[in-house]
Formats: structure tokens, C-alpha cells, sequence
């Protein structure tokens, strides 16, 4: 999936307005770690200026073929995720969440899956679903690390919480301290107090949120 999608540009870009749009990456289950998304077909795209990943050529070909092997296999989440992956790489978001919804109706457990469809939320512009679906996927896996850093992301830019965005980043840092996630979230603390002195830090320090 490409949920850590918004997580990882972070390094790079966070910092300018609380400073940048993160746009991410790699993906929360670790189909893609690459600095760019990748199709099942194609190679990886390059960064598009101001650093977000250019979006993937949709393979229509094999966007068929899933869509066939989904209608034949009514039970399997495999080529709904894929379909969804295919459609995120691609920002076709609207479409992405499709196929994730449909995924998680026959996985329910699946954080990762559950992750990507918060994302494909927030890139509708659809932030509390976003939160509301990040929130699902602690349940199903509470240390996992990309749903908080995501989480964060979310809270900061589409809620403007940057409180509720700087406790996400800590909850990274105190699951999973050697974690690229955690390398991340700290950067991102460290962007939040450059931006915003005296307000949410590193240290756990809560302001009200940036108006």
C-alpha cells in the first residue's frame, strides 16, 4: 500500500510552514520504499518539483485484469488492494478508497490496508475520516508507527492541531525510538518548534493549536 505515502517526504519538506506539504513515499506495508511510487508495470516516477512524487501512469490493462479477478474471487482482498494501490500511485484517490473500502470489508485486521484508506481519505479532503480510520488501525495494531506518523501529518495540515500533530510524532518516538518513522517524527517535532517556539515540542510541551 502507499499509506506511508504522506510519511516520508516529512525528511525532506516538512520544514518551510510548519513548513512544507508532505507528501510521502514508502508505504506502510511495505510494498514501496523507494523515493518514488512504483506500478506493477512501471518503473519508478520521479519527484515532481517541490518534491511530491509525480503520480504513476495508470496501467488500464491491468487495472482490468484485478478488476476481473476481484468480480471472479468474492472473498479475496488481494486484488482490491492492488486496485486500490494502483488507483493511489496514480492519485485517483476517489477510486483508491473504493477499493480499499472493499479490501477491509473482507480484512478487517488489516492496518495497513486501513492505513492507506486514512490517507486516500485525507487526500479527498476528508481529514476527520482520515483520523477516524487512522484511529481504526491502532486498534487492529497499536505500535504501529506509520498510522501515528501519518496521524500527525493529518492533525497538523488538515486539522491544524498542531498539538494533537506534535503527541502523534512523541507516541513514534516512544514505540519505536530507532525506527525511520521515529527519524522522521523527530525531524518533524524539530520543524514544528523551529516554526512555532514555545509551542508543541519534542519535550511533550502542548500550545493551543496554530490559528
Amino acid at each position: 500500500m502507499r499509506a506511508d505515502s504522506i510519511a516520508f517526504a516529512i525528511s525532506g519538506m516538512l520544514f518551510g510552514v510548519i513548513v512544507g506539504w508532505i507528501l510521502g513515499t514508502q508505504q506502510a506495508g511495505g510494498r514501496g520504499a523507494s523515493a518514488a511510487p512504483t506500478t506493477a508495470s512501471a518503473p519508478a516516477t520521479p519527484a515532481s518539483e517541490g518534491g511530491r512524487p509525480a503520480a504513476a501512469p495508470l496501467d488500464e490493462a491491468r487495472a482490468k485484469d484485478l478488476q476481473a479477478a476481484a468480480a471472479s474471487a468474492a472473498t479475496d482482498p488481494s486484488p482490491r488492494v492492488q486496485l486500490g494501490n494502483m488507483y493511489f500511485d496514480a492519485e485517483r484517490y476517489t477510486e483508491a478508497v473504493r477499493w480499499y473500502e472493499d479490501a477491509l470489508k473482507l480484512q478487517p485486521t488489516d492496518a495497513n490496508v486501513s492505513t492507506d484508506l486514512g490517507v486516500a481519505y485525507y487526500y479527498i479532503d476528508q481529514p476527520d475520516r482520515a483520523i477516524q480510520q487512522f484511529e481504526q488501525s491502532l486498534k487492529i495494531d497499536p505500535r504501529h508507527t506509520k498510522t501515528m506518523l501519518n496521524m500527525g501529518i493529518v492533525k497538523a495540515f488538515g486539522k491544524q492541531d498542531l498539538a494533537g500533530a506534535a503527541t502523534a510524532w512523541q507516541q513514534v518516538i516512544a514505540t519505536a525510538p530507532d525506527s525511520q518513522e521515529a527519524q522522521a517524527a523527530r525531524k518533524a517535532l524539530d520543524g514544528l518548534q523551529q516554526a512555532h517556539p514555545g509551542g508543541p515540542s519534542a519535550a511533550g510541551g502542548a500550545a493551543p493549536p496554530a490559528k
